[in-house]
């Protein structure tokens, strides 16, 4: 052994709002239940995930481009209102936090 000590890979994932490449863990995951996007903060629901800053600009971005839709291979349109309320909320908290 050399002693040294080395740097644990930290997992990346694309941003699918701003294509932006970031750490698993500054990312929020998403799947698709029935016809909605669903936040999925600790990572353990079931099923195909995307991944989105949570942030109502890459949020915007990723709506627009319809990103959740190709990334989730869902059939058609899905419903964001409870992913944006999520977004906003956490956006809230952590301005709120010193």
């Amino acid at each position: 052994m050399s002693g040294r000590t080395h740097a644990g890979a930290c997992p990346e994932r694309t941003c699918v709002g701003c294509r932006e490449r970031a750490a698993k863990t500054e990312l929020l995951r998403i799947v698709a239940i029935k016809d909605a996007c669903v936040p999925d903060p600790r990572g353990t629901l079931p099923g195909r995930g995307a991944y989105v800053h949570p942030a109502p600009v890459c949020l915007d971005q990723a709506v627009r481009r319809r990103a959740f839709t190709r990334a989730l291979r869902a059939p058609g349109a899905l419903d964001t209102k409870v992913l944006r309320q999520y977004v906003e909320q956490t956006t809230v908290a952590e301005q709120a936090t010193p």
